[in-house]
């Protein structure tokens, strides 16, 4: 019997209707469905809520929402790697591999494990204080991102690869983004696309102030670090967007791609530059 794990969006208007879709569809093939047990009971399925559901074993999970639903229950996997697959209920979905059109039929190739898991690597941020003492702050599937903490003031930034300085400028901030993340955030500002099972970290400047500096892919086994060269200026970092952590003046932030995976569930019959031309490219 598959186990499977679901985790809803609360905001999309139509989760309960797609919830109920998969309930039905899974309980017809004898499989066991869970939810976080807040969200079973706000739909009325208090039967299939559990507890800590991120420790408990699973064949798959199901993210009903957007690309940062998906990103999150990545997150919440980390120490449990369980494969994800995204039913898109979002704007643009793009790593969603299941709309819902298509949900029944997609839903019966899971079952039948009909699919191949794509392990996309995590960053890890970490924050080290003058005394040497380092901090892990979390991991991010997209990017990690370290900007300005006040509103419209540029800050002066120093970025450090290993331990070679490689540059000193006025930005809003950088992002540090997996291939994964290459078509979020960085995208957005200028970074390259990379496809994601290319192994490598892309760092991009957010509005740097000089016609010198431009995005760069660097190794995926190398460390970035990054401090505030003016130390009356505030810092913040995010992960994915979704975790903020304001950082001491002081603190050197360092960025470093994590021995852990997050499983991606990908079909066949739609390949990475197939989504990129239906979802980024399609008012081109």
């Amino acid at each position: 019997m598959k186990t499977v794990a679901v985790f809803p969006n609360l905001i999309k208007p139509e989760t309960g209707a797609v919830l109920r879709r998969i309930r039905d569809f899974l309980a017809a093939r004898g499989a066991r469905i869970m939810l976080p047990r807040t969200r079973a009971a706000e739909f009325g399925m208090e039967e299939c809520g559990v507890d800590d559901i991120e420790r408990l074993p699973a064949d798959f999970a199901l993210s009903l929402g957007g690309d940062g639903t998906l990103l999150g229950i990545c997150r919440r996997y980390a120490a449990n790697p369980v494969p994800v697959c995204g039913i898109n209920m979002g704007t643009l979905g793009f790593m969603a591999d299941i709309e819902q059109n298509e949900l029944e039929q997609r839903l019966e190739k899971l079952c039948a494990g009909d699919y191949h898991v794509e392990w996309r690597p995590f960053l890890a941020g970490y924050v080290t204080k003058p005394d040497g003492t380092e901090h892990f702050l979390g991991h991010a599937i997209n990017d990690i991102v370290v900007m300005k903490g006040d509103v419209a003031r540029i800050i002066s930034l120093a970025l450090r690869v290993n331990d070679t300085p490689l540059v000193e400028c006025k930005a809003d901030g950088f992002i540090v983004a997996t291939p994964t993340g290459s078509t979020a955030y960085s995208l957005s500002a200028g970074g390259p696309i990379m496809n994601p099972m290319v192994k490598g970290i892309v760092l991009t400047p957010i509005c740097p102030h000089t016609l010198n500096i431009r995005p760069l892919i660097i190794r995926e086994e190398d460390a970035v670090h990054i401090h505030l060269v003016d130390t009356r200026q505030s810092i913040i970092v995010t992960l994915d967007g979704q975790e903020t952590t304001p950082i001491h003046p002081d603190d050197t932030v360092t960025v470093k791609c994590s021995d852990v995976r997050a499983g991606i569930i990908k079909f066949e019959d739609k390949d990475y530059y197939q989504i990129l031309r239906t979802k980024l490219w399609r008012n081109c």
